[in-house]
């Protein structure tokens, strides 16, 4: 298969790279392919002439999409109908990575693929109209709802766990704010098996399991040999962030499991993370 990549400088995106290194793949990182630039993104796309984009480019910055929605909606929304636009032109299938935050986090049970978005945040509604775009443009698409995904490398929440352990010595950490920390490497593992099938269509792929932020600090730093590190549950409102994230927004996987597609529970995930090379959290 011939896949572009957008975003293929990010988590994701080097995962991808390896996952699918058997296969002709051309990632494109933001300095490569900036996706609000429509003229860019169907030059790209229509040179590479691929069977299938792998949309994975994204602004995920909460706090900076809160603070500037109409940028969170240019480079995720209008940025993912122009890859929309480009993969009709060369006739590529699509595939979007999207996010647990479209849902609003109240259900009390994890989301299915066909429940109603209903994002409470500016990130989350930025995703949701890049989704929408994509479902009006194409037939054949896959959307594909993640959450919490970390990386050799990237700046993520373990990352920061153990920065700030040994900055501060002691964490807060919130217990209202539950979701599933998936590796991106077992993500990228289950896009390969799920581009490999025309079963177009919306799913969830995330790791199985849910914790809350503060239980996966708690296994961080356990991981990480800090388990004496202090850490103190609080709440969102305590935490007095200036936007809002789901309370619980698990992510019930459905339509891959039944191609057979499934990622395994997200404690087995994260401790070979940390067994394939210890410093890989930024320590």
């Amino acid at each position: 298969m011939r896949i572009l990549i957008t975003g293929g400088r990010g988590q994701l995106g080097r995962e991808l790279q390896q996952v699918l290194s058997s296969e002709t793949a051309l990632p494109l990182g933001h300095r490569e392919l900036d996706v609000t630039d429509g003229a860019a993104i169907r030059q790209a796309i229509g040179r590479f002439g691929p069977d299938v984009v792998i949309h994975a480019a994204a602004c995920t910055d909460t706090l900076g999409c809160e603070a500037d929605p109409e940028m969170a909606l240019r480079v995720n929304g209008e940025g993912t109908r122009q890859v929309a636009l480009a993969c009709r032109q060369a006739d590529a299938a699509l595939l979007y990575v999207s996010t647990n935050e479209v849902f609003a986090g109240d259900k009390g049970e994890p989301y299915l693929e066909s429940d109603q978005p209903n994002p409470i945040n500016a990130y989350g509604r930025s995703k949701l109209a890049g989704e929408r775009y994509v479902q009006a443009t194409l037939g054949r698409f896959y959307i594909v709802r993640s959450a919490w995904l970390y990386a050799a490398g990237g700046d993520n929440f373990p990352a920061k766990v153990l920065r700030a352990a040994d900055r501060e010595g002691s964490l807060r950490l919130v217990t209202d704010e539950v979701a599933s920390p998936t590796w991106a490497r077992d993500l990228a593992q289950a896009i390969a098996q799920l581009i490999a099938q025309a079963a177009y269509g919306v799913y969830h792929l995330t790791s199985a399991g849910a914790c809350s932020r503060y239980q996966w600090a708690e296994r961080v730093l356990a991981l990480a040999g800090r388990a004496d590190v202090p850490l103190q549950p609080i709440t969102q409102a305590e935490h007095g962030a200036p936007y809002r994230k789901p309370p619980y927004s698990e992510l019930a996987n459905q339509a891959a499991a039944a191609l057979g597609i499934v990622i395994r529970p997200w404690q087995e995930a994260l401790q070979e993370y940390f067994l394939t090379a210890p410093t890989l959290a930024g320590r």
